[in-house]
This record gives C-alpha cells, sequence and structure tokens, in this order.
C-alpha cells in the first residue's frame, strides 16, 4: 500500500510506502527537504500538514510538542503517512552532488584533546566526495549499523577527509576508534548527507555556534569562507565545559587575529580552577543573547547537543531571529551515537 504526497507550494508529488518516514521517500524519489538528524531531534524537517493524517511510530519527536501538532506543524523524517497527504515544506533545489558508496583508508588517526580523536581518510586513487562545508558522512559498519560524523574540512580542500570523533564512554564505535582502530584500516563511507549547509545568496552577517565537537562543520564552513575570500563579518562562538575542551582554541584564534571580519568567543560552562579563566563563561547561547539584543539581521547556523540547539531557537526567536535565517545540526552523544544522525 502506498499513499501520495503533495507539496506545497511547488505542487511536486511522490508516492510514500505504508510505515515509510515521509522524508525517507521524498530523499528516495529524488525530492530533498531541509534535515540534518533524521530522527525528530533538530527540527530542520519542520512542515505543516495541510490535508491528511499522519503518525509517529516511535512517539511525539522531541522537537515537535502537542500544541505544535494540534497546529498543524509536522516533523516528516518521523512521520508516517496514513492517507494520501498534502504538506508544505521548503525544498532544497536539485544539487549536482551524488551520494555516494565508497570505500576509504584511515591515513592518520592524530589525538586532539583527551577525548577528541582527528581522523583523516584517503578515497581510492581518482576518486573525490564532491561534498557542501557543514555536512557530514556515515561509517557502513556490521549487522546495517551507522555512524554519522561531520566532515570538519573544507571542499576547497578535499584530497583527504577529516572527522573529529569525541570519545563517549560505553560507546562502541568511538572506543573502538581511541583503543583498537589501526591507521591503514579500510573503512566503507557514504555520503555526503545532510542539509546543514551555507544557504542562498544572502549578505547578512554571519553568527556560527558550536557546541564540544560541533566545532567540526563550523570550522569546515569558516574554511570554506575563507578560501573563497568572503569579506561578511563572522562572528564565532565555540561553548564547551573547561579550557581544555577547546581542542581547535589556537585554530580559531590564528583566524581572528589574521582577518579582521572573523571574531572569536570561547565560551565555558565548568570552567576548572586551574584554567585561570578570564574569558566568557556560561552558556553559549547566552552569551550570544547578551552580545546581540536584536538578530533579525544575521544568518545563524549551530552544531552541538539538542539542548544547545533548542534552547537558542528560543532565545533568539523571542530576539528577532526569523526561522528562515537560523540553521542548526544537533548533535546526540549517547553511548551509540556521536551524532542524533548514528
Amino acid at each position: 500500500m502506498s499513499f501520495d504526497v503533495i507539496i506545497r507550494p511547488s505542487g511536486h508529488q511522490f508516492t510514500v510506502n505504508k510505515d515509510e518516514r515521509i522524508l525517507d521517500a521524498a530523499l528516495r524519489q529524488g525530492i530533498s527537504f531541509p534535515y540534518g538528524c533524521r530522527n525528530g531531534v533538530c527540527g530542520n524537517c519542520l512542515g505543516k500538514l495541510l490535508v491528511g493524517e499522519v503518525n509517529y511510530p516511535d512517539g511525539l519527536p522531541v522537537s515537535l510538542s502537542e500544541e505544535d501538532e494540534k497546529k498543524g506543524d509536522a516533523l516528516f523524517c518521523s512521520a508516517v503517512a496514513t492517507s494520501s497527504l498534502e504538506i508544505e515544506v521548503s525544498e532544497i533545489p536539485e544539487d549536482e552532488i551524488e551520494v555516494q558508496t565508497l570505500p576509504a583508508r584511515i591515513s592518520s588517526l592524530h589525538k586532539l584533546s583527551h577525548d577528541v580523536m582527528e581522523m583523516t581518510l584517503t578515497l581510492p586513487k581518482g576518486k573525490r566526495l564532491a561534498f557542501h562545508a557543514g555536512q557530514y558522512i556515515e561509517f557502513l559498519l556490521k549487522d546495517n549499523k551507522k555512524r554519522a560524523f561531520s566532515l570538519a574540512n573544507s571542499p576547497l580542500d578535499d584530497e583527504t577527509l577529516k572527522l573529529h570523533l569525541r570519545l563517549i564512554e560505553g560507546g562502541f564505535f568511538t572506543n573502538f576508534v581511541f583503543n583498537e582502530m589501526k591507521e591503514k584500516a579500510l573503512v566503507r563511507i557514504n555520503g555526503p548527507l545532510g542539509t546543514f549547509f551555507i544557504h542562498g545568496d544572502s549578505e547578512h552577517p554571519f553568527i556560527f555556534i558550536a557546541g564540544g565537537t560541533g566545532f567540526a562543520p563550523i570550522k569546515a564552513m569558516v574554511e570554506q569562507l575563507i578560501g573563497e575570500g568572503s569579506q561578511r563579518e563572522i562572528f564565532i562562538y565555540w561553548g564547551v565545559r573547561a579550557k581544555r575542551d577547546l581542542y581547535n582554541h589556537e585554530l580559531a584564534e590564528q583566524w581572528a587575529q589574521a582577518y579582521e571580519n572573523i571574531h572569536y568567543i570561547p565560551v565555558l560552562s565548568l570552567a576548572d580552577e586551574d584554567d585561570q579563566w578570564q574569558g566568557r563563561d556560561g552558556f553559549v547561547h547566552e552569551a550570544v543573547a547578551e552580545d546581540f539584543s536584536d538578530l533579525s539581521g544575521y544568518d545563524v547556523y549551530m552544531a552541538g547537543p539538542p539542548p544547545m540547539i533548542n534552547a537558542a531557537k528560543e532565545q533568539f526567536n523571542q530576539q528577532g531571529l526569523p526561522n528562515k535565517q537560523m540553521f542548526s545540526d544537533a548533535f546526540d552523544y549517547s553511548a551509540d551515537s556521536q551524532k542524533n544522525k548514528k
């Protein structure tokens, strides 16, 4: 059994099978919605249900309140159709970038901090993975398991692929990477995935907000902007617990020193006494809110834990930031996954 889905305002149509997630069906048929986590955490695939009915087999997603559902909001990464539908959602224009499944070799494993590993992947000779800065790839493991990590390098420097992996207590994959994986090992990857990348031709200043290893996709975006010679104002806020968690602190400082349009503000939430920290403290989204009372003229890109993303969205809406100028990628750090995509 399948159901017809009509997208408004474009009028595009596709079909969704029984028990198939609506986003999955759209992607399968070459139609791309905004999405990130694909499990209801980030809220990027939020749209309107105009006609028809859906349900959520795993329960109401965390990014969708009962009140929002009653108003007709829907998260298409988690929703399953129970009838033919008309929906309203922004579509991502067809892109030339192809999702590929490729073998890759681990050319280096380099510890950036006590719990962050930089992994460098090399593709087979003559192969390149086209991607947008900010997108992610998946490792294809045994038993159809997957682990997703954002690319930490710009597509302007794509000879290798770089990832920042945080060690998660009880996490099978990250523990294997830190304790057993060897350089020159072969892996299988799939990508690029996700719609967290720089959108449109806006001239607004950028505010980039990273939480933990959410710095990885932000780093890729900033490096792309630098490589392109962008003169747009760039504000980088990086929130972590203690100073030792700022694993690329010197790099971000170098950007700010070398380019007049780049400003770097690290924020610690639980600074150690030994840090002797003289900088900003507290929650990173609150630091942004303190510095920008009116956000209506900025484009905000956020990558980090779901609580940070959700708190920031609520706060920034109150300070005039339109939803169309707010982009996010939610990382869910758990024993089974480092990002909610995994």
